[in-house]
């Protein structure tokens, strides 16, 4: 077996296996849907604090750097996450909230503060497949999903792949209703999953607009505090064999259990800035 893919031979297996299931074709598997149950339970972590750089760059390989404070807690079951721009100077003070609720019968809020307008944008269900800052990830990336919205089935059942050296579950994600699918953007996605860490570390999303296909690759993790992290993910957008965009997204200065009140997470404080 690869202990790493290359790029055409992603782009390869992922046309390959785009023949092999259909959103309206799949069964959910149990013992998959298990394999997901623990990516979901996983600790991830509270009251994080973090540094992000985000990388855009287009198809003629021309680079944009925004750098990003991030913040997170939980409460109770639901999570809190807020990301202050801090560069470049077009893009500083702006700001995004997200409360991602556990209740899968509750929508999760997304807010979107531009200074240069001096407004707040709550983003709406319909817009949450648009692109996030214009990056390679939707508004729908920046929360969790709720696994009722799936049905999960193993590409292979009772055999395993490896991505960098480590076993990985191969497993289709394919969302139960056509309403999903508009508001994540995805017809469906391939996860690679590491149940010795119960991480996802690699996906293949088949997106429902324009004939692209994006991977997401996590480059690096580490373990700090206990917690694993990603802290160097790719994400790379393709049609056919052309690279349309890329994203990359590393952390730095990752903390856990940080004196986080809870007022930081609230609109007015979002448009105050940092």
């Amino acid at each position: 077996m690869r202990k790493m893919y290359a790029a055409a031979a992603v782009l390869a297996v992922a046309v390959h296996l785009s023949l092999m299931v259909s959103p309206g074709a799949a069964a959910d598997d149990s013992q998959a849907r298990a394999v997901m149950e623990k990516v979901d339970a996983r600790d991830d972590g509270d009251n994080q604090t973090a540094d992000m750089q985000m990388v855009l760059i287009d198809r003629r390989g021309k680079e944009r750097i925004r750098k990003i404070a991030t913040f997170k807690k939980d409460r109770g079951d639901d999570t809190q996450r807020l990301m202050f721009f801090v560069q470049p100077a077009d893009v500083k003070d702006t700001a995004f909230l997200t409360y991602d609720y556990d209740d899968p019968e509750k929508d999760d809020d997304q807010w979107l503060y531009l200074p240069a307008l001096r407004k707040t944008k709550r983003i709406a269900t319909s817009d949450k497949s648009g692109s996030f800052m214009g990056s390679d990830l939707n508004y729908s990336d920046m929360t969790s999903r709720d696994l009722e919205d799936y049905d999960f089935v193993f590409y292979e059942k009772g055999k395993q792949s490896e991505v960098r050296g480590k076993k990985v579950w191969v497993i289709w994600s394919i969302p139960r209703s056509r309403e999903v699918i508009d508001e994540t953007g995805y017809e469906k996605s391939l996860l690679f999953v590491r149940p010795d860490i119960d991480m996802v570390v690699r996906a293949i999303h088949w997106e429902k607009d324009g004939g692209y296909l994006k991977y997401v690759d996590v480059r690096e993790l580490e373990q700090i505090d206990a917690i694993w992290v990603a802290t160097d993910t790719l994400v790379t957008k393709k049609k056919g064999k052309e690279t349309a965009h890329k994203t990359i997204l590393t952390l730095d200065k990752v903390k856990f259990n940080q004196d986080l009140d809870a007022d930081l997470f609230t609109i007015r404080r979002m448009e105050k800035g940092l």
